[in-house]
């Protein structure tokens, strides 16, 4: 403890401040890699409202600087980068003003790099509308003028589906007809004419 003691001592203030960066945020910049391999982080932000009042709000997708992911890795690399470079014989203020710089570069890198990553997030559920304008084959037999369902083999968002769907066309779309899909006539039913 006396070593340990000593070796505080020696440090001038700017490397104590330097260390107390350095070592905490590490040590929770470990805490959140290990949370985001076990499918326990969030990074969710403190939201002020136009009427004065804070709440927490998660917009995946939004590029977003100042969250807690961002703070933790900016006083990291801060904390880490100025030891090195008094380390290295660089003047207090070089010093800080490249430690700050380094910790802003990697604050922005993350923030982009996970604006890039929740844009390939994908929930898998359909909407109808992206189905509009597609080209797809007739699966059942859809009868004419709306006189009745069918089904129809189309590939909407990546993936082949097989969906309801009528037609106002004056003759029956038999199984294999080349179709394509016009309107919505309900939230799971598609109206479509022969192409």
């Amino acid at each position: 403890m006396d070593s340990f003691s000593a070796w505080w001592e020696a440090l001038t203030t700017l490397q104590k401040v330097f260390w107390c960066l350095a070592v905490p945020f590490s040590l929770l910049m470990v805490i959140q890699l290990i949370m985001t391999f076990v499918g326990a982080d969030s990074d969710v932000d403190l939201e002020t409202s136009d009427d004065g009042t804070s709440h927490y709000e998660d917009e995946a997708g939004s590029f977003q600087i100042f969250t807690i992911k961002n703070f933790i890795a900016f006083f990291t690399v801060m904390g880490w980068s100025g030891l090195g470079f008094l380390q290295a014989g660089f003047a207090p203020a070089a010093a800080i003003g490249i430690s700050i710089v380094c910790g802003a570069v990697v604050m922005v890198a993350m923030a982009w790099l996970l604006w890039r990553m929740s844009k390939l997030v994908d929930s898998g559920t359909l909407k109808m509308k992206n189905a509009i304008g597609a080209v797809g084959e007739v699966y059942l037999t859809i009868p004419a003028n709306k006189g009745g369902m069918g089904k129809v083999s189309v590939k909407v968002q990546g993936s082949l589906r097989e969906l309801d769907a009528m037609t106002s066309d004056a003759e029956d779309l038999k199984t294999g007809s080349v179709i394509k899909i016009v309107d919505i006539v309900s939230d799971s039913i598609l109206l479509v004419t022969k192409q």
